[in-house]
């Protein structure tokens, strides 16, 4: 294989990419970038890989999940703080049932650049090129709007660096204290029976660390329980920005993309020769490669080579995004086969992107009894084949919203524009997101 370097990506084929009008502009923007500080270290990014490692040999969970994309308008410290709390409202379900430690990663502080099944979008007489997130452009419907702006990178930049010091402030400040489990309830006007049965767990959790302190074990003896990590992830789609992030840690001698703990290769740009396995192929974050019906045994195990030579546990997370009707016809046949391999991967299930669906009013939305269907599919499928279900990965918020139809509210198409709110993907709402959380917590204390 070529020796790999910070710019070889760009002699490579790539897919998904803006085109820039302005090249002197879009160089000034990477090389300010390039001289910006990291967002995430290189010691943080070695600490998620461990807690990959012991998920990838099932002692412990993968928890990811955060918006579909995010935003410059919508930006602001409630939607954070809501997000974090039903985080960590699904992380005590998971943790509680599973008895084994949740690795938490949002999507989130990065997640800007978003794949486009057409490069233009056309509304009656008129085409426009297609918004593919904000770091790149406006999702209004004008041509200005439109036009690729590589200034967008650095706004990019700066919200997730906010997003990031907010994070850490909630994380390690107090407010994910065990104590406080009552107090990370999502302030509906509506109840459902998630929201009870976590209550009921609350509950329970509350009298257990009454019983620690009784026993002088507390949040001052024991720090873990009053604080936590959220690491950040996204998908590595906009390699001017990545390759502009990417650092040599003084330590190791290793390159690290500093944009985030994590990052993953999306379904339309896993290509082994392409540009966005190249670059990736060089840096030490863990890994996550989209794995859809399309995918096939010999591409993921040329993927897995290619993107972890030394079949390193911790590195590569295979994220499986079928769609309910699918995932039991494709999965097993690439589950085998890496297994057999003895590929070191961690897998986890994205039950979203494989059940998407249009309604007759013209919503993209996705049913929620579909979503369920994929990931009880996923956990039969591990546990037929005697292997690890991981994790999972949900696009999902901590707001009320009404994009995904069904779950407790009993959400219905004709509510879909009560509050739909997403600027591309349709996300579970703060309830239906605890409800998957007691399904798999459900799913996983059976399989204990």
């Amino acid at each position: 294989m070529h020796s790999w370097n910070l710019q070889s990506w760009r002699d490579k084929p790539i897919l998904q990419q803006p085109t820039y009008k302005d090249q002197i502009k879009l160089e000034e923007v990477e090389q300010k970038l390039a001289k910006y500080p990291p967002l995430v270290f290189a010691e943080e990014v070695r600490s998620l890989k461990k807690q990959l490692s012991d998920a990838t040999e099932g002692n412990a969970f993968l928890l990811q999940g955060g918006d579909c994309a995010e935003s410059f308008a919508e930006f602001n410290a409630d939607n954070i703080k809501d997000f974090f709390k039903v985080f960590l409202q699904m992380s005590v379900i998971l943790t509680f049932a599973g008895g084994k430690p949740v690795v938490k990663v949002g999507r989130i502080a990065g997640q800007f650049a978003k794949p486009r099944s057409s490069d233009f979008e056309t509304i009656g007489d008129i085409t426009l090129p297609s918004y593919r997130g904000d770091i790149i452009n406006s999702i209004e419907f004008t041509k200005e709007a439109r036009e690729p702006d590589p200034y967008r990178m650095l706004s990019a930049y700066n919200q997730s660096a906010a997003t990031q010091n907010l994070i850490r402030a909630f994380a390690r400040g107090g407010f994910a204290d065990l104590n406080k489990v009552h107090r990370w309830n999502v302030d509906f006007s509506d109840e459902t029976t998630a929201d009870q049965r976590y209550r009921e767990l609350s509950d329970k959790i509350q009298q257990a660390l009454n019983f620690m302190q009784a026993c002088g074990i507390d949040s001052k003896s024991a720090p873990n329980l009053a604080q936590t990590i959220l690491y950040t992830s996204h998908e590595a789609l906009l390699l001017n920005y990545e390759e502009a992030l990417t650092r040599k840690d003084s330590l190791s001698g290793k390159y690290y993309d500093c944009s985030a703990h994590m990052l993953w290769i999306g379904d339309r740009t896993r290509q082994v020769d392409g540009a966005h396995v190249e670059f990736l192929r060089g840096v030490d974050n863990p890994i996550g490669v989209k794995a859809g019906p399309s995918t096939s045994v010999d591409d993921l195990l040329k993927l897995l080579d290619t993107l972890n030579p030394e079949n390193e546990s911790g590195k590569m997370n295979v994220i499986v995004r079928m769609g309910a009707d699918k995932v039991g016809d494709y999965f097993p046949k690439l589950l085998q086969a890496v297994k057999k391999e003895g590929k070191k991967v961690l897998w986890s299930c994205d039950p979203m992107h494989g059940n998407t669906i249009k309604t007759s009013n013209n919503y993209k939305t996705r049913e929620f009894h579909n979503v369920l269907k994929e990931v009880e599919n996923f956990f039969d499928i591990h546990q037929a084949e005697g292997t690890h279900a991981g994790g999972i990965h949900l696009e999902m918020t901590g707001k009320d919203v009404t994009e995904c139809i069904g779950g407790g509210q009993n959400i219905g198409e004709e509510n879909l524009s009560s509050r739909y709110h997403t600027h591309c993907d349709p996300r579970l709402n703060a309830h239906q997101a605890l409800e998957l959380a007691f399904l798999i917590a459900d799913s996983l204390k059976n399989r204990k």
